[in-house]
């Protein structure tokens, strides 16, 4: 009985093993990154149904569709551009990639910012939309432009301390690396004919 038992654990243990394994065949990725994105889909349902749930649904429809016109038809050449002119102005340097990625980061993000709460960033300090989104969600509206500024040049600050960091530790590297590469180097040599000279014979032999 007891065999038994066993005996069905280990079948169920292998049948589970291998769905997860054909699962993970079919889908390409394993089961957090499944986990994460039906968790992402169901809290961008949440926020779309209480978006939507209010009178002025139309005018979100409006806002989503014009941010992504606007995002594909204006945002991206401008990427482009950008990218372009950083990369041609680092080109003479040996890692203008390297520098031109820690630029693009905090930009992409610092422009989806932009676009995401443009509608609260655009709110002008005596206008009636201002007024109506304090007084529907009792919180000033006149911070956001400052907070995005903020934002943005905390992220320029990180990407320029972490490529300082990265600069000095390559630049430590490569100081201390070639001394360390010459000593290793004579100490092989050392070895080597110290190893020559015990196995040779004795002259008088």
């Amino acid at each position: 009985m007891v065999r038994r038992q066993g005996s069905v654990r280990v079948r169920l243990r292998r049948t589970v093993a291998g769905g997860a394994r054909r699962a993970g065949r079919w889908y390409g990725e394993g089961p957090l990154h499944l986990l994460l994105l039906v968790a992402s889909f169901a809290l961008t349902g949440y926020v779309g149904v209480r978006l939507l749930a209010d009178a002025q649904w139309p005018l979100v429809v409006v806002w989503f569709v014009g941010a992504a016109l606007l995002h594909d038809l204006v945002l991206v050449p401008l990427y482009t551009v950008a990218a372009q002119a950083v990369a041609r102005v680092t080109a003479g340097t040996t890692r203008h990639r390297a520098w031109t990625g820690y630029l693009r980061v905090p930009a992409a993000l610092s422009g989806l910012l932009l676009l995401v709460w443009w509608p609260l960033i655009s709110l002008g300090p005596g206008s009636a939309a201002a007024a109506h989104y304090t007084l529907t969600t009792r919180l000033p509206s006149e911070v956001f432009w400052a907070r995005w500024l903020l934002i943005s040049a905390g992220m320029f600050a990180l990407a320029a301390l972490w490529l300082l960091l990265r600069t000095l530790h390559t630049w430590h590297s490569g100081s201390t690396g070639q001394p360390r590469l010459r000593a290793e180097t004579a100490r092989r040599r050392w070895w080597r004919r110290r190893r020559s000279t015990k196995s040779r014979p004795p002259n008088g032999s």
